[in-house]
């Protein structure tokens, strides 16, 4: 993979904190052209260092105010290849990860109040064939969310 320098490293740390921020501002900021902007831009699309796009949404505006995490067990991690495409049809979880330690995995979800939580735990995820066991996280405070830093210590 190609390395991205510090330019590219600099217009990602301004399109990071907004990302509808205008090309000739990054360009000025910069000290290059509005079509280096998108050229480099375009270039770490197409490196997939810039993934996405889109809006970032509240799930509480939209009436979900209960974020949770979840440690799913499975019968034999092997089984974590079936299960995803079932947690997929749950549109209330939002992440999925297949990891070690004491869970097989770990979602990640947003309900819109405890019962809606219970319901989605007991009439959904520990219906799916191979889930042994879940323990339940509630998020009572997102203290902090962030994209990884661009530049780090060992620059």
């Amino acid at each position: 993979m190609e390395r991205i320098d510090n330019l590219d490293k600099k217009i990602l740390q301004i399109i990071m904190k907004n990302a509808r921020i205008p090309s000739k501002d990054v360009a000025q900021d910069c000290g290059v052209s509005r079509a280096a902007v998108h050229q480099r831009i375009q270039r770490m699309v197409d490196l997939n260092v810039i993934t996405g796009s889109g809006y970032h949404v509240d799930p509480k505006t939209l009436g979900y105010t209960t974020c949770t995490y979840i440690g799913i067990k499975l019968e034999r991690g092997s089984m974590y290849r079936t299960v995803v495409p079932e947690l997929e049809k749950i549109p209330e979880i939002v992440e999925c990860h297949f990891t070690t330690g004491p869970y097989t995995m770990l979602v990640k979800l947003y309900a819109r109040d405890n019962q809606h939580l219970m319901e989605l735990l007991n009439d959904k995820i520990q219906h799916i064939a191979g889930v042994t066991a879940t323990e339940t996280l509630i998020s009572l405070e997102e203290s902090m969310s962030r994209e990884i830093p661009v530049f780090h210590n060992k620059e």
